[in-house]
């Protein structure tokens, strides 16, 4: 089929990072993917939640979209006196995500909270924030260990995440919004930079799909993703 804008099935939106996009967070990045932008924030604490064991980090995540993200305007959550269940869910999934990038043994007994703010939303800012994320992540851990805070970076290695869809019967990467308005299937990857999976979400939501479709999406997904992680290491310096 005819993409709306005329890429290749397999092929991703025009990706760009800008690493130190703020002054004050300890890692941030604007992530772009097509019109879709995300800023994701790394903020440091002292001190990991009473569950984790003695000595151990954490990391975690918040989501939230600005009031004109979208093509109306949507009221803030805080409006609201409670997190929507669709941000609360996106945020487990980065912050699960993000876990299995870290070493938590290494990062000693200290918080770092991932803020990912969609700018404006076209399509995929789950998947955007948790590649943005990551690098965000990354270049604070850099920075912890460059003042002598960590004996080691405790980043084990890259964790990056794409969408997929079945529109009009036919596979397709990275949907924008119009796309994902008219998949019948929708999947999100996430996966470290040896290509294992870290989480996948499919939902059938026109029509059922078999494991033959699923296992498409996931190639589709897996060649993006180790496009997106050439782009974190090229502002992470490798």
């Amino acid at each position: 089929m005819n993409r709306i804008d005329g890429r290749k099935e397999n092929e991703l939106r025009p990706v760009t990072m800008t690493a130190n996009f703020v002054d004050f967070a300890e890692g941030s990045v604007l992530i772009q993917c097509g019109k879709t932008k995300v800023l994701c924030c790394a903020s440091v604490e002292e001190g990991a939640p009473r569950h984790v064991p003695e000595g151990t980090g954490w990391v975690t995540a918040e989501y939230s979209m600005l009031p004109r993200a979208n093509r109306e305007r949507s009221r803030r959550d805080v409006s609201k006196l409670k997190l929507s269940p669709r941000s609360a869910e996106i945020q487990r999934l980065i912050g699960r995500s993000l876990r299995a990038a870290v070493d938590l043994s290494a990062l000693g007994d200290r918080t770092i909270t991932i803020d990912c703010d969609v700018l404006q939303g076209d399509g995929g800012t789950r998947t955007a924030s948790v590649t943005g994320g990551f690098a965000a992540l990354a270049l604070a851990c850099k920075k912890l260990a460059a003042e002598g805070r960590l004996e080691k970076n405790p980043i084990r290695g890259h964790v990056a995440a794409i969408s997929a869809g079945i529109v009009e019967d036919a596979p397709l990467l990275d949907l924008c919004y119009e796309e994902d308005s008219r998949a019948m299937v929708d999947l999100n990857c996430v996966m470290d930079e040896a290509g294992r999976l870290i989480e996948i979400q499919g939902t059938g939501e026109g029509r059922s799909f078999t494991a033959e479709e699923q296992r498409k999406l996931v190639e589709l997904c897996a060649g993006g993703i180790r496009e997106l992680i050439e782009k974190q290491k090229e502002i992470l310096g490798g």
